[in-house]
């Protein structure tokens, strides 16, 4: 194999440097793959530059903080993570959730947002860090696909609704979705046509650029033509607002002037930062697994998004995340390793210090062109009919988490998708499915009669299988399950066969709930008989003493044994069973 050709490997971890990955990575980095990383970098930073200024604009703060938050993470962020192709970047989720919280706390104070949103990144470092070191990376794992779809579709529409203004030129509102979206349309008389005008050429020929220019810097070209435009058609004296003065050179390193208590005061809205970060990242990570195989590190992502976001709070800039549509582009411009996104910082070094003087002139309605554009990728309509068509009860979650959005805000919308989750999670745990067996023909074994309606009942006799752990709050569940099927049946069965095969652990109080049905199914006449119990599990039903109202359970009987015992018990001597004769 060529060394052009050599695939990359991921970093196989050490006891000394397994939280660094470049430092491995990089000893064996072909040159043949340093032109792929070349020209991936200069198009993510043709992407990130724009992104970096139109985010800053969600956020409410000055274009420079998005560029820095850019710079700064993207310096860090490859020596930390293990996905070859992630891009770290400022994201549109997370800066209309900085503009939309931080207001109420800065009280108009335009230095204090600021380093209010600089402390946030800060504090997303934090909790990244508490993260990884108890290896909590499977916590992306608790936010839901669907709750994220319905998320994303709310974000998209409220982040319209603060756009929509700006576009046409005249002031926009603040609060909630329906109030801003109420705003535009009842005062759409103050459309500045000059601004309506440039933002509807930017658009559309960002639009164009997004049907027939995929994965190229389009948005890059629309701010250099409305940076000409402004120039040479003199935008700015016809009233078209500019973006104005952009700093050059780099901001000071240092930590944000905030006391103890504003630090505390914005903890929620870190941890819905970090949340949504967290999940953003490893979700384009698990996209670049799937498709080129290895494996991904929850928990080493997490790390790098920490220290990501300790560069951007240090830096001036405010919290980022990976950014999908970037690493898209990161990939198909010829990546080879995370190196591509530490040379899109270099360009973004360079932008900073020497051209940032001709950000001045870049109109409003352009950066509001390329936000619209933008977050077109977060409504996920396609996404959202799917789970109509495939699961209801999912596309009820994805509805609330988009319907929390618009109507509580992106704060609360956020935890409301959490909360969402988990109560997915526990539902199901606690709703435990409960099989009905029957033999498969011409065998001794056993599966479900639902899933295989050919298969054998036998005479006299029902078969459960409960198929997950039994645990104090799925018990209920799984008894009434049994009870119910047992008192649905015309005839009651003789003894009810209860198979633990696929409970991989029970604890006291559900030992103690089988000794209950037990005991209900033998005040009407049936027995019970537990079989095929793990050594856990038997341990744990006989500390209970509840072993004998379960048939003896034993190691040595499977539900064939138990079964032909039952039916010999009943059978006359001399007769030839049932399943013989048919």
């Amino acid at each position: 194999m060529t060394a052009s050709a050599r695939p990359f490997v991921a970093p196989t971890p050490t006891a000394s440097l397994r939280w660094l990955p470049a430092t491995k990575w990089l000893r064996s980095y072909s040159r043949a793959w340093l032109i792929g990383d070349f020209v991936a970098g200069l198009t993510l930073a043709a992407y990130l530059l724009p992104s970096g200024l139109g985010d800053a604009s969600l956020a409410n703060l000055p274009p420079e903080a998005g560029l820095y938050a850019c710079l700064f993470s993207g310096l860090v962020f490859w020596l930390f993570c293990s996905s070859r192709q992630t891009s770290i970047t400022v994201t549109s989720a997370i800066s209309l959730l900085l503009g939309a919280s931080l207001g109420g706390i800065a009280h108009g104070d335009t230095s204090r947002f600021r380093a209010l949103a600089e402390c946030c990144a800060l504090l997303v470092a934090v909790i990244g860090i508490l993260a990884w070191l108890f290896g909590a990376g499977s916590i992306v794992n608790f936010i839901s696909e669907s709750v994220m779809v319905g998320f994303k579709c709310g974000v998209a529409l409220f982040i319209a609704s603060t756009q929509l203004p700006k576009l046409f030129g005249f002031a926009g509102s603040h609060g909630g979705f329906w109030g801003q979206f109420g705003h535009f349309l009842t005062h759409l008389q103050l459309t500045h046509f000059p601004s309506l005008i440039t933002g509807f050429v930017a658009l559309s020929v960002l639009i164009a650029g997004k049907l027939f220019f995929r994965n190229k810097p389009v948005a890059l070209f629309v701010v250099i033509g409305g940076i000409i435009a402004a120039g040479a058609l003199g935008l700015g004296n016809r009233g078209v607002k500019l973006i104005g003065h952009v700093p050059q050179g780099l901001p000071e390193l240092r930590l944000p002037r905030v006391q103890w208590s504003d630090a505390d005061e914005i903890i929620p809205l870190a941890f819905a930062c970090f949340l949504l970060g967290a999940v953003e990242t490893a979700a384009i990570g698990r996209t670049f697994v799937a498709k080129y195989g290895g494996r991904l590190d929850n928990n080493q992502e997490i790390l790098a998004l920490a220290a990501a976001n300790l560069a951007a709070g240090i830096g001036q800039g405010f919290p980022v995340s990976g950014g999908m549509s970037q690493s898209v582009v990161n990939e198909n411009a010829g990546a080879r390793t995370p190196l591509s996104g530490l040379i899109a910082a270099l360009v973004i070094l360079l932008v900073s210090i020497f051209l940032t003087d001709l950000l001045r002139n870049l109109p409003q309605p352009v950066l509001a062109a390329i936000v619209l554009v933008a977050v077109t990728g977060l409504f996920k309509g396609d996404a959202l009919k799917h789970l109509w068509h495939a699961d209801r009860a999912e596309f009820i979650t994805a509805f609330a988490a988009l319907f929390g959005v618009l109507t509580s805000g992106l704060l609360r919308g956020v935890l409301i998708g959490a909360i969402i989750s988990l109560v997915q999670i526990i539902r199901r745990a606690s709703r435990t499915h409960v099989a009905i067996l029957g033999r498969i023909p011409g065998t001794g074994r056993f599966s479900d009669l639902d899933r295989h309606p050919d298969n054998e009942g036998i005479s006299g006799l029902m078969i459960f299988r409960p198929e997950s752990g039994l645990v104090y709050f799925n018990i209920d569940h799984v008894r009434d399950a049994i009870l119910n099927s047992v008192r649905a049946q015309p005839t009651p069965p003789r003894a009810v066969v209860l198979d633990l095969s696929a409970a991989p652990q029970i604890d006291i109080q559900s030992a103690e709930a089988l000794g209950g049905l037990a005991d209900e199914l033998k005040a009407d006449g049936i027995e019970l008989h537990a079989v095929e119990a793990r050594s856990s599990v038997r341990d744990r039903i006989r500390a209970a003493h509840v072993d004998a109202k379960l048939g003896g359970i034993n190691r040595f009987s499977s539900v064939a044994d138990v079964i032909d015992n039952l039916t010999s018990a009943t059978r006359p001597s001399g007769a030839v069973p049932q399943e013989v004769l048919t």
